[in-house]
């Protein structure tokens, strides 16, 4: 099942660069897999605009072995949208059990989780957990280095949770009829987790967001995904 989630940037030398707005030129150049899914972003993408958010679309010209299609990176103070749909065959199948008329929102709502990791970094909240809250408890490992593992794995699930709970807001408040779906697809695909309490864990969070109405109407979705985050984070994990 695919993978949505963070990444460091990787250095640009093998990928092409380009701002927010594209020009016809570099357009000409996209396949029809990378369009269509930029198009799909798009809504996406121009929010992000009107909050300043600093983000560069990056089409990798050939993908590595473990690149997942779409996933967010940072460096020199902006984050990178990565898209590495060429020679990636998980960008041809990961939507592949969707029919297609019903792809566009999925695609949209994994732009909607990216951008969410954005918003969290460009703020200085990456790994930071909201005030008032602490880490409790003492966790005991064989080595410090599965210590440190372990840390590294509870603070990206928390930070996959948000930005989960970002796309469903996002959907909620974009195309309300289609929660039911969105949320179905991303609950399958977190389900299929190999192992639970993994990096990519979000069923905490997920759980809390069976349908659209969870989320306060009266909020933006980085808002409305904040305040059902602290509560997943009151879950044992």
């Amino acid at each position: 099942m695919p993978t949505f989630s963070f990444i460091p940037a990787r250095a640009a030398v093998t990928a092409l660069l380009l701002s927010l707005s594209a020009t016809s030129a570099f357009a000409a150049q996209l396949t029809t897999l990378e369009t269509r899914w930029l198009a799909a972003a798009a809504p996406v993408l121009a929010y992000a605009k009107t909050l300043n958010l600093p983000i560069d679309i990056i089409v990798q010209p050939k993908a590595g072995p473990n690149d997942v299609p779409l996933a967010m990176g940072f460096a020199d103070g902006r984050c990178k949208m990565v898209l590495s749909m060429r020679g990636n065959p998980n960008a041809e199948t990961i939507l592949a059990d969707v029919v297609d008329d019903q792809r566009d929102i999925l695609i949209e709502a994994m732009a909607a989780h990216e951008v969410g990791h954005c918003w969290r970094i460009a703020r200085g909240h990456w790994h930071a957990l909201p005030a008032g809250f602490t880490e409790a408890g003492q966790e005991i490992a064989a080595t410090p280095e599965l210590l440190e593992l372990s840390k590294q794995m509870r603070e990206t699930r928390r930070e996959e949770g948000f930005s989960d709970l970002v796309a469903l807001a996002w959907t909620q408040w974009r195309h309300p009829a289609q929660y039911g779906h969105v949320y179905g697809w991303m609950r399958k695909v977190r389900d299929d987790q190999p192992a639970s309490h993994g990096s990519h864990d979000t069923r905490a969070w997920l759980q809390l967001a069976p349908h659209g109405g969870v989320f306060a109407a009266a909020a933006g979705p980085f808002e409305q995904a904040t305040a059902l985050w602290s509560k997943g984070l009151l879950v044992p994990e």
